[in-house]
């Protein structure tokens, strides 16, 4: 007897990915635990093994991104967790530049008490990689833009020198998303995202993912499978909604952004401003290359001199959120170096440019005119002041 579908139960597709909640599933024979056990049926047998709403959502994420497949699991950092545990062995090199997301800083101490060598370097060093590679050299994870400071760096360049030593590269795309850049085509072996942020959308779930070959997924799902970290049920059902309308999103934050950069690249109050749209930044060109679509939603600058001129600034605002993440339907901002950089010691916080006067603003949805004017009166409010735009 064939098993049925547990999303098509009645052999009519639902509008909506079904919530199954099933921690294990009844055999209907032997013969059908066999074929499931041996991957020769798309089966389910326990939920830490796989689940139809996550795998639902799982095929989807991988046509967003032109991979084979994808796996789903708890959080980001999960994702990034078990693409280290996975590929890196005691001996490793990992490269991994300082433009990253900060906890992944917490990680590294995890991996060189396990013996793999973490080296960081500037995202401006990407260039000049191959200077850094060694025959131990395992992998090498790179985010562009990057987090907070939208630094570029040139993804197909990067793959090509790791491939001299055999290294695999992993793209870190939760701040540009498929929507703009498709690391895979690029030369990319993995593609990892914080699911929470653009490819979910509305503040209410928290998911990682990974998308990659077949090959890839099998590798990783032993070690998702072990180490348990499957998403749930309802996260998965609520990414998947979120998926609806992430390409609606992803044009909407677009479009705030360019009308944004535009406005503050003019304003006297903002010394600096990163946003790869504009043919000031200093990888634009390599943006235009590897991003399509635009550039995405987000951006960080300066405001006035000091952390006090960009508090000022932030808590005079009205429309726009003071909160971290990014991706949502609301305009959020935040000053990295007292957020989302707490992973790393005071030091490491501004060693590759980010300064205390540094915010970090992740475009929502909102009328661009509406953004705009909040930003235009909350700037009003910061002391004229303000250091040598740079």
């Amino acid at each position: 007897m064939t098993p049925p579908d547990p999303l098509t139960p009645y052999g009519n597709r639902p509008m909506v990915t079904p919530i199954v909640n099933a921690v294990n599933y009844e055999y209907l024979s032997f013969e059908v635990l066999r074929q499931i056990t041996d991957g020769e049926i798309d089966g389910y047998t326990y939920h830490r093994d796989d689940n139809p709403t996550v795998r639902e959502v799982e095929r989807k994420i991988a046509a967003l991104e032109g991979a084979e497949d994808c796996i789903v699991c708890t959080t980001g950092m999960a994702a990034c967790t078990m693409i280290y545990l996975t590929y890196l062995r005691c001996g490793d090199q990992l490269i991994i530049f300082h433009d990253t997301y900060g906890a992944n800083y917490k990680v590294s101490l995890i991996l060189e008490r396990l013996g793999v060598d973490v080296l960081w370097l500037d995202a401006n060093e990407a260039d000049r990689i191959g200077e850094h590679l060694k025959p131990n050299t395992r992998m090498i994870l790179l985010e562009t833009p990057s987090n907070p400071l939208c630094k570029v760096i040139d993804i197909e360049a990067v793959c090509k020198a790791a491939k001299t030593v055999g290294a695999i590269t992993v793209v870190d795309n939760t701040f540009a998303t498929p929507y703009h850049q498709l690391p895979l085509k690029l030369g990319a072996d993995l593609v990892v995202h914080s699911a929470t942020k653009a490819l979910g959308g509305h503040n209410d779930l928290m998911a990682g993912a990974i998308a990659a070959s077949r090959e890839r997924y099998n590798e990783l799902w032993f070690t998702r499978q072990a180490i348990g970290t499957t998403l749930d049920a309802y996260s998965a059902f609520l990414l998947d909604r979120g998926l609806k309308t992430f390409e609606l999103r992803a044009q909407a934050m677009d479009r705030g952004a360019r009308a944004v950069a535009e406005f503050l690249d003019k304003h006297p109050k903002v010394s600096r401003l990163m946003y790869p749209g504009l043919p000031s930044h200093p990888s634009h060109e390599v943006a235009a290359r590897q991003m399509h679509r635009g550039f995405g939603g987000m951006m960080a600058f300066d405001v006035g001199v000091e952390e006090e001129d960009a508090k000022r600034f932030i808590m005079a605002l009205k429309t726009i959120y003071h909160a971290v993440s990014l991706g949502a339907t609301e305009t959020l901002i935040c000053i990295p170096n007292l957020t989302t950089m707490l992973y790393l010691p005071p030091e490491r916080r501004t060693i590759f440019g980010v300064r205390k006067n540094t915010v970090r603003l992740a475009l929502g949805i909102e009328p661009p005119e509406t953004l705009v004017a909040d930003l235009k009166q909350a700037l009003a409010c910061v002391a004229e002041r303000v250091a040598t735009k740079s």
